[in-house]
């Protein structure tokens, strides 16, 4: 009798289970097919812009020859020091959190601020870097101001893989070293870290594949829209790809919107290769490990 009593109810529970998971396969559906619908315009457009002309020549009012050699080498200076900056600060934030700091409230109230950081948009981030790298510290529009705004922008996300990743260390591991006579530090440095690395990597390179294709903050830094040659030193004024493409789409002919396609293309690679390099670097220490 009370089976009975509660097998209309299972058979609704059943129908909805279903039917909400119909709707979420039809989501992923449509938004693998419009994600194919883009790369597809932007490939027919693109495609036949692609040469070694066009990764070696500068920018050009003239769309023939029109290149992006000084936004890729900014791109590259930019990420360089980018991750010269955060890598370090975010690795060692995330030590001191899970190895060394006491578990109160300020902690709490600290933990709880970098993971709303990490959340806020990217446009803030540009605003702050104007008030304080570029007016306050007089650095001017350069590419130090513009990878310490980036740093600023990924370091929240640095700081929280990089926990996970200590948090995901066996504690046995720790006591076992500790039980030969090592010290903290000594734990951390030959014990914690090297396992922790994989997935210290993975989150820190895919934070700089989110930094690569930021506009926002750089235009608020002032990043130059056309600059035809690349930048020699941290205190250069300089372009990347996203401001080079954000240039080409504002310009009325079709031609410079075909090469802006073109543009995304290598920017699409450049994020594949870096996403590739987290999976090759990830699965490398996780087989020496």
């Amino acid at each position: 009798m009370n089976g009975d009593r509660f097998r209309p109810a299972d058979g609704r529970r059943r129908r909805a289970g279903a039917i909400f998971k119909a709707i979420c396969l039809a989501s992923i559906a449509f938004s693998i097919l419009m994600l194919l619908l883009l790369l597809f315009d932007v490939l027919r457009d693109g495609w036949h812009w692609l040469s070694v002309d066009f990764l070696t020549r500068y920018p050009s009012r003239i769309p023939e020859r029109a290149g992006i050699k000084s936004a890729i080498l900014g791109t590259l200076w930019m990420m360089g020091l980018t991750a010269l900056v955060s890598f370090p600060t975010g690795v060692g934030a995330a030590i001191y959190l899970e190895e060394y700091a006491p578990k109160n409230w300020f902690t709490r109230i600290l933990q709880t601020n970098i993971a709303n950081l990490a959340g806020v948009p990217s446009i803030v981030y540009g605003i702050l870097g104007l008030a304080i790298f570029v007016r306050y510290f007089a650095l001017g529009r350069s590419v130090i101001a513009g990878a310490l705004t980036l740093a600023l922008l990924i370091l929240p996300v640095i700081i929280i893989a990089s926990q996970e990743a200590i948090k995901a260390v066996p504690t046995s591991l720790r006591e076992a070293s500790y039980g030969v006579g090592a010290t903290k530090w000594q734990t951390i440095r030959y014990h914690v870290f090297p396992v922790a690395l994989p997935g210290i990597l993975t989150g820190t390179i895919l934070s700089l594949s989110r930094a690569i294709g930021e506009t926002a903050p750089l235009i608020m830094i002032g990043a130059l829209t056309f600059i035809a040659f690349p930048p020699r030193s941290p205190m250069d004024p300089f372009t990347v790809l996203p401001i080079q493409i954000f240039n080409w789409t504002a310009k009325p002919q079709a031609e410079f919107h075909e090469l802006a396609a073109a543009a995304i293309i290598v920017l699409l690679v450049l994020l594949l290769a870096m996403n590739a390099t987290a999976i090759f670097l990830r699965n490398r220490y996780q087989k020496r490990i």
